[in-house]
């Protein structure tokens, strides 16, 4: 009997320690929760190159801005060229974060080689014809590049804006003899304005973003040639997590798409 009582004494202050124990030991955190917390604490900061297309110089530091007032502590800063000469500056080395292109092409090339990420589109383009504003050479339509003496210029076609010439001239069936090919759209569109170029092949954005500056004959929808600009990080980037939230910002974000509707660029998808 005194053997049986002590153990049931000894039962009772086992089970006792146990729920004090259970009372008073904290429940640990689901790993999900901690997760989250973890990732919206997290602080964006530092500074990263983004090498652009030449037909980006315009509409990306109006989205920079608007991306470093979200992102406090930010800085966005721009290379822009030929898209080609862009890839090729990363094989050679040079230190970039971003990489946004003109072309599919060009950025599947960089893909190929190992040096981005996966490209999101972000954006999309067509072509346009655009004069000096007096229009010295009476340009009215594409047919008019093929008149003998005409001085019509284009980009090189291992860029984007220059194969996309291409393709329009072909489109068309105008048999066109540039007289320049330029490496990137900008410095094209500068011939026009000024004066070196009766006419150029450029994307309807350059012709917007200059104004008055330049005449231009719109091509009808049947008859141009689109562009989609994608957009990746640098596999090779010092700072991914900003990298990649700027990228996301650029695709997915309200705010960005705006900016690049404004400027004349139309949605990829």
């Amino acid at each position: 009997m005194r053997a049986s009582h002590s153990f049931r004494v000894m039962s009772c202050a086992v089970v006792a320690a146990v729920t004090i124990l259970l009372v008073i030991s904290p429940a640990p955190a689901p790993a999900a929760t901690a997760a989250a917390v973890t990732t919206s604490d997290a602080k964006v900061t530092g500074t990263i190159t983004v090498s652009a297309a030449a037909s980006l110089t315009d509409v990306f530091p109006v989205i920079a801005k608007a991306f470093q007032k979200r992102n406090p502590g930010t800085t966005v800063r721009f290379n822009f060229g030929g898209s080609s000469t862009l890839v090729n500056q990363i094989k050679g080395g040079a230190p970039v974060d971003v990489l946004a292109t003109a072309s599919e092409p060009t950025m599947w090339s960089a893909v190929k080689d190992g040096l981005v990420g996966k490209p999101l589109l972000f954006a999309k383009n067509t072509m346009a014809i655009a004069m000096p504003s007096d229009n010295p050479a009476r340009i009215m339509s594409i047919a008019d590049l093929a008149r003998p003496g005409t001085l019509v210029g284009v980009c090189a076609v291992t860029v984007p804006c220059g194969a996309a010439a291409r393709e329009l001239f072909a489109l068309n069936k105008v048999n066109v003899r540039p007289v320049t090919q330029e490496l990137d759209v900008r410095s094209l569109l500068g011939k026009v304005l000024s004066g070196d170029l009766d006419a150029a092949i450029v994307y309807a954005t350059d012709v917007k973003a200059v104004g008055t500056k330049v005449s231009n004959v719109k091509i009808p929808a049947s008859l141009n040639v689109t562009t989609t600009y994608p957009v990746a990080t640098v596999g090779r980037t010092t700072n991914p997590v900003v990298a990649q939230r700027f990228v996301d910002y650029l695709r997915y974000s309200l705010s960005a798409q705006g900016i690049l509707r404004a400027y004349g660029f139309a949605k990829p998808w």
